[in-house]
């Protein structure tokens, strides 16, 4: 099975991506670790990555596309991933419904959480204290919010119209939004 899951920087896809590839046996690929990864093994691409976060804004299409396919192309992955904040935009969603085909597979399920943008300063706030992430500013966080919100639309638009969005409510407790998706995943694996 082939998840994706997505919402506003802060919403908890990483929490949810690790509860659902511990309960259903995914390998959790999430574009954010991906570009920290390469911003942390220092190679050009990643001092480039750097550059883009910090500023906040979004790594092109085709560096992430690159990142996702490498996962797509490994038979070890094959219909066990989750796509932890990917895609962000519509040329996003049509490059992996493009390389969904080349390698045989398909999404199963389209998970968005929705959360505001008050709980989303809170939750920058505190991953901040606890993570240390240099990215986690109040000032960041509004603008990767307002970044993300005007270029989600389209997706949303696009999940919509293949019957695979399923709208989850991130406001609720871990534990609440974790048995959401769950009922969810289930109910498509029955």
């Amino acid at each position: 099975m082939n998840i994706v899951i997505f919402g506003p920087p802060g919403a908890g896809k990483g929490t949810q991506s690790n509860l659902i590839v511990k309960k259903y046996n995914l390998h959790q690929l999430s574009t954010g670790e991906l570009l920290r990864k390469e911003v942390q093994d220092g190679t050009i691409l990643g001092k480039e990555i750097d550059s883009i976060i910090n500023s906040g804004n979004l790594v092109s299409d085709k560096v992430v596309g690159e990142l996702i396919e490498k996962y797509l192309s490994n038979e070890n992955f094959k219909n066990r991933l989750i796509f932890d904040g990917y895609p962000r935009n519509l040329t996003q969603a049509e490059n992996l419904n493009n390389l969904l085909e080349k390698y045989d597979q398909r999404l199963n399920i389209v998970l968005k959480l929705n959360v505001n943008l008050n709980t989303i300063k809170e939750r920058i706030l505190a991953r901040k204290s606890m993570e240390g992430r240099a990215d986690d500013t109040e000032k960041l966080a509004v603008k990767r919010y307002m970044t993300y919100e005007k270029n989600i639309k389209p997706v949303i638009d696009f999940y919509k119209k293949t019957k695979l969005l399923k709208v989850v409510n991130g406001e609720a407790s871990v534990a609440e939004i974790s048995g959401e998706i769950s009922g969810l995943i289930n109910s498509i694996k029955g």
